[in-house]
């Protein structure tokens, strides 16, 4: 019989993912709506193949998300990670990259998020969080990331 005591976890949009390997043990993964700081705040956007249009679903859930955080300009610096996954080279990716950052941050200015409050990094095919060897792991490298990090005083 194995025992695995778990520490608490965070409340907010917790994900839980079990995995056995190979059949000895398994491991547990978890993701919050926070990153590796303690007040900072993550949100992703996801892109179909070789796209950059934001579907309506995911920018109402980018819209209440940020509309949720009290003083969100006073607190927080917008992040903009932008990344994709290897098919189309290069040069083709970084375009989409920025051409996903910028679809992104027309929508945080069409809600009167100030300009000069965005911050944008294009990492096109570099630095892929997500392994690119199956379908799933490239889907999930095809986003921005919307991360607020707490201003410091």
């Amino acid at each position: 019989m194995f025992v695995f005591p778990l520490a608490p976890l965070p409340e907010n949009n917790v994900t839980l993912t079990m995995r056995w390997v190979a059949c000895l043990y398994f491991t547990i993964t978890v993701t919050t709506g926070f990153g590796q700081g303690e007040d900072e705040l993550r949100k992703s956007i996801y892109f179909g193949g070789g796209s950059f249009y934001i579907d309506e679903y995911q920018a109402d859930d980018l819209i209440h998300w940020l509309d949720s955080i009290p003083d969100l300009l006073s607190k927080y610096e917008i992040h903009l990670i932008s990344h994709t996954d290897p098919i189309g080279g290069r040069q083709y990716n970084e375009w989409l990259s920025k051409m996903r950052s910028q679809a992104v941050q027309e929508l945080l200015l069409q809600r009167n998020i100030p300009e000069h409050k965005i911050s944008i990094k294009d990492w096109g095919l570099e630095n892929p969080v997500y392994r690119n060897d199956s379908r799933r792991g490239m889907s999930m490298n095809r986003r921005v990331d919307v991360i607020l990090y707490p201003i410091v005083f």
